[in-house]
């Protein structure tokens, strides 16, 4: 799934308010991470997930790599902050 224009900038808006739900330790994407994705996932369609502090390309890095394991998309990386998106299934 690909997100472009009114649909992506709608998402980001929607996540400017939200707390991260899923936090990755020093540790990196481990596989207690992603379970906590896919479960956060389950219950909320936009989630917004804490990366430890590392160069921009590891967290885009592990972003992509949470999203893979997940279904999910990459919405934006602010800060330390990360958005990804999936709809709920029915």
């Amino acid at each position: 799934m690909e997100l472009k224009g009114k649909e992506l900038s709608r998402l980001r808006g929607l996540a400017h308010h939200l707390k991260p739900i899923v936090t990755v330790g020093s540790a990196g994407v481990t596989a207690a991470v992603k379970h906590e994705l896919e479960n956060a996932l389950t219950q909320h369609e936009l989630v917004k997930i804490r990366l430890p502090a590392m160069p921009k390309a590891d967290k885009k890095h592990a972003l992509t790599d949470l999203c893979a394991a997940t279904a999910a998309v990459e919405i934006q990386i602010i800060g330390r902050n990360g958005v990804v998106y999936r709809p709920l299934q029915p």
